[in-house]
């Protein structure tokens, strides 16, 4: 996918690459809390983030419209908002960007929803439009250039969709306080602005990060942990959800 391919490209250069870095070492700080056999990451903007298996996690499994540019075990063809993965059989679902870039991301979340174990977990990481990057896309609101071209969904939109879905927020991060420069020399000297942002001004970061827990009525009976787990490939029998929309079509910055 052509669009994917540039946004890939972004994130290697500045500030693509600094906003990346603190995206991976939250991420990596995050999964050490998350355990179980499988980790799902959707959508390959950021590429194979490392250190997000940790002992607790058995297994990596990364599904894209996009195939990698070298074989890699894992990789699986498919949508995002139709993932050829077997209902209630992952543990942990990772979005980095996915609803930013990739098509139908109320969908996506449905899907995500489908595939999740009771208790399971999903990260989400997205640019947040009430921002210097917000403002900065504002500006270049009909530009196909990324990532402005992108969808910032407000992490309230975001809180909104999941709460309708069931799931329980546990924790949200804020990330990367300074502006979307391209001068490294600029860029390091507004260091500060990171910590005195999430001390001071926390709403306002650039990118936000959201972990939710899929929760399920206590009448939903749970299967013995002895039981075999199913396979994670689905079948021909393995379908996407049709549920209703979760809200207003689009994704803007609300």
């Amino acid at each position: 996918m052509e669009h994917t391919d540039r946004v890939n490209h972004w994130f290697c250069r500045y500030p693509g690459s600094v906003l990346l870095e603190q995206e991976r070492s939250c991420l990596e700080a995050v999964s050490h809390r998350c355990f179980g056999y499988y980790l799902l990451q959707v959508g390959s903007i950021g590429g194979e983030v490392p250190g997000l298996v940790p002992s607790r996690l058995r297994s990596r499994i990364m599904v894209a419209p996009e195939g990698p540019a070298t074989a890699s075990p894992g990789w699986i063809r498919g949508r995002p908002d139709q993932l050829p993965i077997a209902s209630d059989s992952v543990d942990v679902a990772l979005l980095l960007h996915t609803l930013d870039f990739y098509q139908d991301p109320h969908q996506t979340l449905r899907e995500v929803d489908r595939v999740l174990i009771p208790e399971g977990r999903v990260i989400i990481v997205g640019f947040n439009p009430w921002s210097l990057w917000g403002l900065r896309r504002l500006f270049r609101s009909r530009s196909s250039r990324v990532p402005w071209s992108g969808r910032f969904i407000s992490i309230h939109r975001i809180q909104d969709w999941l709460s309708l879905l069931g799931f329980e927020i546990e924790s949200t991060w804020p990330l990367m306080f300074r502006p979307p420069l391209r001068q490294r020399v600029l860029m390091e000297r507004l260091d500060l602005l990171e910590r005195s942002g999430k001390r001071w001004w926390p709403a306002f970061s650039g990118v936000y990060v959201v972990e939710a827990v899929k929760r399920v009525s206590t009448l939903t009976p749970i299967k013995p942990s002895w039981k075999l787990r199913k396979p994670i490939l689905g079948g021909r029998a393995i379908e996407p959800t049709t549920h209703a929309p979760l809200g207003r079509n689009g994704g803007g910055n609300g």
